[in-house]
């Protein structure tokens, strides 16, 4: 009995603790409105317009007379940018100005581990802050919906429940320092080719089923302070100036207290863009004072073409970012290039590269029996932190694979070094010089096949950079590039002990190094410790765990943008005619075979699922599933697995995929330990969005719940059933 109360009365005490800190907050919030809207009504028209737009590259004026200060922002997904003019792209080449360089997005959703997306915001919001940065332009988590988009490396997944949970954890870690995260590109940008006037034509389903979804998360569940709109149009209206995106649903249906800002240049026009939910235009480009925010914006006023409390709510969502940022209380330091952020980007690193292969066993590397090692490819000596149209970092340092392998095995191994192929590519060369870059180089390759052959092992280097992968433009197909597949043929027939390491952001056609080679890793643009983290795998400190974010196609025309011949889009328009079926929701439900199926990824161990069940067999609408199974490790190194648990709705009359995944939880085990894994998730989660209803809505019936190690390793499965 004394248990029993002792058990409620601290159940009780959590709920009042709990209430107590929402009402807390609640007051707190209150309290600021209440400050917000005593400055508003201080402040002249004058001071209001010049708050809507940027005064500098990065910055948007404050109110000097009231305390008020400017707000500053800066890039972004990487790291936090150099130092460049007030008023120009021109870096000012500062000491002091360098910081580190994180792993690009697809890198982190390979990870598929928000404690390591929270880390990531966490630490890249307290270099910002160092740097006096009030918003910081990320996390950018477009979904990927062909592999070519220039940004793919830059952007998370083509899942939205993938790209849900990071973004929440990557936003909250971000604002836990009094950053703002600036969630974009808002919405549905998922090219470069004629990213500024492209027509996206789509349904509504699909939209909120696939494109939508981690945006609302980073707002409802994460609190997003600011957002970024899109440069392209949706259903007839740029982004920036989109009603039914930015007024009905961000700032109505899903409450969204903070600001829109425009991507640099992403404005059109001063009426629209005012009324239609726009707060604050930015760009590159002066005199400030004729942007489309700044006197036209007056002058709409005046004319009474935007009433001016539509001026006050868009000053109050800019105050409202300050008063949780440069003006909040507690303020933080900061802190830039410490030890602690290199652990977080080696961290992130480790876990995020794949196994694709390993058919021999040949990793982890043995090296008692291993003199010598030829290291050869570009790609083992690049660095990836700058590059192409996008930004960049300027980073303290970056180690290369070339340095991380030797600093591991270097005093014991003779390292050698060939580089087999020149990424000479830029991305404002010529199309021929474009197309001249990627032919082979048989001086480099005859250099590099010697090497190997005179080697006990070859590790062989090779990928894309930050320059072939960009934003502002799309790749032409998914070959690699540089003449690599030649040099790749040609030190594999030299030394069929090599290991295939692939550098990249995005899928390409790599079923010939599939086919042809024993041992394949994925690594990306894996930031500062890129170097460190691969050798780890290679010898065994690590345990690869990563997990493909997306489906690589075993050919382009596989992918559904380019099997229905709607990318890059005709006359302006990209009419998403596969609608729901985004990624491998299209290849599970249309039975083609990808290359490499999301979520895939191998492991030095093995593990076994087991006894797989749900809490119930029936379940009404609104109730909670949980979904328990033993996961065992049944090899000889501790490692870490991700189950994935997907959902799929049995003999569906609403066009439901194949299946979607719902659930995932990584897991860490030594060598023959089992670890109970509990998966939840709520039969609301199983909607589909209604047109003809405009909501959403469950179909009752019969749904497959499936866990496993991939979308196409499913290891156990169960069925349910879920009523009106």
């Amino acid at each position: 009995m004394r248990n029993t109360f002792s058990i409620s009365g601290l159940l009780m005490i959590c709920i009042v603790v709990m209430l107590r800190s929402a009402n807390a907050q609640t007051s707190s919030e209150k309290a600021i409105d209440k400050k917000i809207d005593h400055i508003v009504k201080q402040l002249t028209l004058k001071e209001k317009i010049a708050m809507l737009h940027g005064n500098a590259l990065f910055s948007s004026d404050g109110v000097k007379r009231l305390g008020i200060p400017e707000l500053t922002c800066d890039d972004g997904p990487l790291g936090v940018r150099e130092e460049v003019g007030r008023y120009s792209w021109t870096p000012l080449k500062l000491k002091t100005d360098s910081a580190t360089y994180f792993p690009n997005g697809s890198a982190m959703a390979a990870t598929w581990n928000p404690a390591l997306a929270y880390q990531y915001g966490v630490t890249m919001a307290q270099e910002a802050l160092a740097r006096h940065k009030n918003i910081l332009l990320a996390p950018a988590f477009n979904i990927c919906r062909t592999p070519l988009c220039g940004r793919t490396y830059e952007y998370y997944s083509e899942d939205p429940f993938l790209n849900a949970q990071l973004a929440i954890s990557a936003v909250k870690g971000i604002q836990s320092q009094h950053v703002a995260a600036c969630v974009k590109h808002f919405a549905v940008n998922n090219q470069e080719t004629m990213r500024d006037s492209i027509n996206v034509v789509i349904g509504e389903r699909a939209l909120r089923e696939i494109y939508l979804p981690a945006f609302k998360a980073a707002i409802q569940q994460g609190h997003a302070y600011s957002l970024m709109s899109a440069y392209n149009v949706v259903n007839g209206a740029h982004c920036s100036e989109n009603d039914f995106l930015l007024n009905k649903i961000l700032k109505g249906e899903w409450g969204f207290k903070g600001l829109v800002m425009s991507d640099w240049g992403g404005t059109h026009s001063t009426v629209n863009a005012a009324n239609n939910g726009l707060d604050l235009e930015m760009g590159s480009k002066g005199p400030y004072s004729n942007w489309y925010f700044a006197d036209p914006l007056y002058n709409a006023v005046k004319a009474g073409q935007v009433s001016e409390r539509v001026i006050d709510e868009k000053v109050h969502r800019i105050l409202w970012v300050i008063f949780h940022t440069s003006m909040a209380e507690h303020q933080l330091p900061g802190s830039i290039n410490t030890p602690g952020h290199s652990k977080a980007v080696y961290d992130m690193a480790a876990e995020s590269i794949v196994l694709l292969k390993n058919q021999n066993h040949t990793l982890p590397l043995n090296t008692a029996n291993i003199k010598s090692i030829a290291v050869i490819g570009d790609n083992a000596i690049h660095t990836f932190a700058t590059g192409g149209y996008g930004a960049g970092v300027k980073a303290k340092y970056e180690i290369t694979a070339l340095q991380g392998i030797k600093s591991r095995l270097g005093k014991d191994i003779n390292i050698r070094f060939a580089q087999g192929y020149k990424a000479n590519y830029k991305t404002n060369y010529t199309a021929q010089q474009k197309e001249n870059a990627n032919n082979p180089n048989p001086v480099l390759i005859s250099e590099a096949v010697d090497l190997a052959k005179n080697s006990d092992l070859a590790i062989l280097c090779i990928g894309s950079n930050r320059d072939y992968e960009s934003e502002n433009s799309d790749r032409k197909n998914l070959n690699l590039p540089f003449g690599e597949q030649e040099l790749v043929n040609a030190v594999t027939a030299a030394n069929p002990n090599t290991i295939v390491v692939i550098m990249a952001g995005a899928p390409y056609d790599i079923a010939d190094i599939k086919n042809n080679n024993n041992t394949v890793l994925w690594s990306w643009f894996n930031g500062s410790e890129a170097g460190n983290a691969l050798a780890d795998v290679l010898f065994g400190k690590i345990n690869p765990s990563g997990k493909l974010p997306f489906t690589f196609p075993a050919h382009l025309d596989d992918s559904p943008a380019h099997a229905l011949h709607t990318f890059p889009g005709e006359n302006l328009t990209a009419d998403y005619k596969e609608g729901i079926l985004v990624g491998y929701r299209w290849f599970d439900t249309k039975n083609i075979e990808p290359l490499y199926c999301f979520g895939y990824g191998l492991s030095y161990t093995s593990f076994k699922y087991s006894a797989f069940k749900t809490n119930k067999k029936r379940y009404k609408t609104g109730e909670h599933i949980s979904a328990t199974l033993l996961v065992n490790n049944t090899g000889k190194y501790a490692g870490k697995e991700t189950v994935q648990l997907y959902v799929g709705k049995l003999n569906s009359k609403t066009g439901q995929p194949e299946k979607q995944l719902k659930a995932f939880k990584k897991v860490s085990m030594i060598p023959e330990q089992g670890v109970q894994v509990v998966l939840r998730f709520k039969t609301t989660d199983l909607a589909y969005f209604s047109e003809d209803l405009h909501k959403w809505t469950i179909e009752p019936g019969e749904y497959k719940i499936s866990v496993g190690s991939s979308s196409r390793d499913i290891r156990q499965s169960t069925i349910i059933t879920v009523a009106n």
